[in-house]
């Protein structure tokens, strides 16, 4: 990681040094002769850190060393604020992408503060790792879509972004191309492009380093022929190392949580039954560590139907594994004995405290008749269901019981309701009441206003209802929630 505080420390000093070494020879010069004077090494500026101490070199105090009128100290002076100043700037940028955790906000970072540090108004960055693997995303500054669309019409191998991200020879260390239309060897496109773009110079950069190998590459253009300063391109390069090694990190993060929500939904129902006089519809979605949240619908004898929600103690790999086996044995009782949603439980509790004695989790199964529209539930530690129609919004109570794995012996009575015509019952996980971030009786009351305020036109639709509880619950939305808690919904709509 690029430390820009460490490398303002040591310019100081080395300057500091410089300084003083300079101020001596000056003393010396005074008193000894001429010829003892030309024997001596001539002071010098120390390569620090990797940068080169000629780059970068404030724009008015560019003339070498041995050039530099009057006495050496305002001079040396000068030089280290102008480095001070760009390290300064440079600390600052690298904080702010340090900032971002999303990979999205990372591309949207890394392509203005490099339009900030070439001086360019807008540009293009292409998120390509050389190795497939990964997201791939292309993000424009300043460009709207169909822009973005017609710079893509121009042929690959004719643009300097198009060979930074083949890697061809050459481009390691950027490609200046500070006259575009005047080039007599530009691709026809390109240059039709360019002219009804209004761009007429560009400054590409790979997005590299030994460690994560290419990742893409961003290209910033400019409205008229330019290109930027070796200052400019020195600390641009600096930045894009650093950039590049937290892009790998968020890739690599983003590559997992794609992964953990891959084997969530596998561990889910691939699809949800059809059964006369009941219309299902679910949401889910895992935290990014994965959790135990899951849910079930199967159609069980005589066109009866079983619900169930669960949420398994913990999180990651293990807790994922859990609910799986947990599911898997909640629908083999639901088989044989879902009549009874007191004695499915109670097996599973059994089975729960024999083969996991460490684990703890929670459970609702319902065993639904849609004909009769008949309702018989039982529940262990978990949140009540919610029933949503047009004269009623109300929780369904429940009796109070612990969860599985907690007691020596579980076991709690049942309860029957029966939803009324066009009414819709919720079930869900107390991840969506967490996520809120209120305390659990205030995540209650906001749940039953957000039920309450589904419109009439969408009551009759339960897909329609539970995304606006979703979208009411959570506004920021379920994938940009930083809560790492697991979120069930599953709506069950009775004709």
């Amino acid at each position: 990681m690029l430390d820009i505080g460490l490398l303002v420390r040591v310019h100081v000093d080395a300057l500091i040094v410089a300084q003083n070494h300079m101020g001596v020879c000056d003393a010396i010069r005074r008193i000894a002769p001429v010829g003892k004077l030309a024997a001596m090494s001539a002071p010098h500026l120390p390569k620090v850190a990797g940068i080169d101490p000629e780059v970068p070199v404030s724009t008015h105090t560019s003339a070498p060393l041995t050039e530099v009128p009057g006495p050496p100290g305002p001079f040396i002076q000068d030089r280290l604020a102008g480095w001070v100043s760009d390290l300064t700037t440079l600390h600052e940028l690298t904080e702010r992408l340090a900032g971002t955790n999303t990979l999205d906000g990372a591309l949207n970072e890394l392509l203005q503060a490099g339009a900030a540090l070439v001086g360019a108004r807008r540009g293009l960055l292409v998120l390509e790792p050389a190795n497939g693997e990964g997201p791939s995303a292309t993000l424009g500054l300043g460009l709207s879509h169909a822009e973005l669309g017609h710079i893509e019409t121009v042929p690959r191998a004719a643009t300097a972004l198009g060979r930074v991200l083949d890697g061809l020879p050459g481009t390691a260390d950027g490609v200046t191309s500070p006259d575009l239309l005047g080039e007599e060897d530009l691709d026809p496109r390109q240059r039709e492009v360019a002219a009804r773009l209004g761009y007429a110079a560009s400054y590409a950069l790979p997005l590299a380093s030994e460690a994560a190998g290419r990742l893409g590459a961003a290209v910033w253009l400019y409205d008229e022929p330019a290109e930027p300063a070796q200052k400019q391109r020195h600390l641009a390069g600096l930045y894009a190392r650093y950039a590049t090694e937290h892009l790998a990190r968020l890739i690599e993060l983003e590559r997992a949580r794609a992964d953990v929500a891959a084997v969530a939904e596998e561990l889910l129902p691939s699809r949800l039954p059809r059964i006369p006089g009941v219309q299902l519809a679910a949401r889910h979605r895992t935290g990014p560590r994965g959790g135990g949240d899951w849910y079930d619908a199967l159609p069980l004898p005589d066109r009866t139907l079983g619900l169930a929600v669960g949420s398994v103690g913990g999180s990651g790999p293990s807790a994922m594994a859990a609910m799986g086996r947990l599911r898997a044995s909640l629908r083999a009782y639901a088989v044989m004995e879902g009549e009874d949603p007191v004695a499915v439980l109670s097996d599973l509790e059994l089975l729960l405290r024999l083969t996991e004695p460490a684990r703890t989790a929670t459970a609702l199964f319902a065993y639904c008749e849609p004909a009769t529209r008949k309702v018989v539930l039982a529940g262990a530690g978990h949140t009540p269901p919610l029933v949503l129609g047009e004269r009623r919004c109300e929780f369904v109570e429940t009796t109070l019981s612990a969860p599985l794995g907690m007691l020596a012996c579980w076991e709690a009575p049942s309860v029957e309701f029966s939803p009324a015509p066009g009414e819709t019952v919720l079930l869900y996980t107390d991840g969506l009441l967490r996520r809120t971030g209120d305390a659990m009786d205030r995540a209650f009351a906001r749940l039953h206003s957000a039920a309450a305020s589904v419109p009439k036109s969408d009551r009759h639709d339960p897909a329609a209802v539970a995304d606006h509880v979703l979208r009411t619950m959570l506004p920021d939305g379920l994938d940009r929630s930083d809560s790492a808690e697991d979120v069930v919904i599953l709506a069950a709509h009775f004709d």
